[in-house]
């Protein structure tokens, strides 16, 4: 049971995905509202985009000032968010096994052969992923991905 509350944590973390599928200027609603700014406008043209089903079309048939030759790009948070079980997680990187940091290698797609070693690499690196006890959580999924990188094997679950 607690494993699922912590992969749905995490899952529930990483529903946003890329910043504009089919391009910035991708549907209707973006003509519509044109040249207009602020929280409203763009509501309603992610509305009348949603509503009409006119991205799917524009990005399959390369019309509504839609494309799909552009890199989707993601500007917000991390896409793995571990400030919900961050107390379990460093203890669990601490140790070098537990639930947390066994959902976090779940919710990355790291293949249960690659585990051990994604456990072990953080584990041997506690002090860069939490250098206090003030450390963010940005600090910890930042540093994460970055050993990540730098090792052959698991760089391949890394964005």
């Amino acid at each position: 049971m607690k494993k699922l509350l912590i992969a749905s944590t995490l899952l529930i973390s990483t529903s946003a995905l890329a910043d504009a599928p089919g391009s910035q200027s991708c549907g209707w609603g973006n003509m519509l509202f044109a040249g207009q700014s602020g929280t409203p406008s763009h509501v309603l043209a992610a509305t009348t985009n949603t509503s009409t089903g006119n991205n799917t079309f524009g990005m399959s048939f390369g019309s509504n000032g839609c494309s799909t030759k552009g890199t989707l790009t993601y500007g917000g948070k991390e896409m793995i968010d571990v400030s919900m079980i961050m107390d379990e997680f460093s203890e669990d990187v601490a140790r070098g096994d537990g639930e947390a940091i066994t959902a976090v290698a779940v919710s990355l797609g790291v293949a249960e052969a690659d585990r051990a070693l994604f456990k072990s690499t953080l584990h041997n690196n506690f002090n860069t992923l939490f250098p206090s006890e003030e450390a963010t959580t940005e600090h910890v999924v930042s540093s994460m991905f970055s050993l990540m990188k730098n090792d052959e094997k698991l760089a391949k679950y890394t964005v």
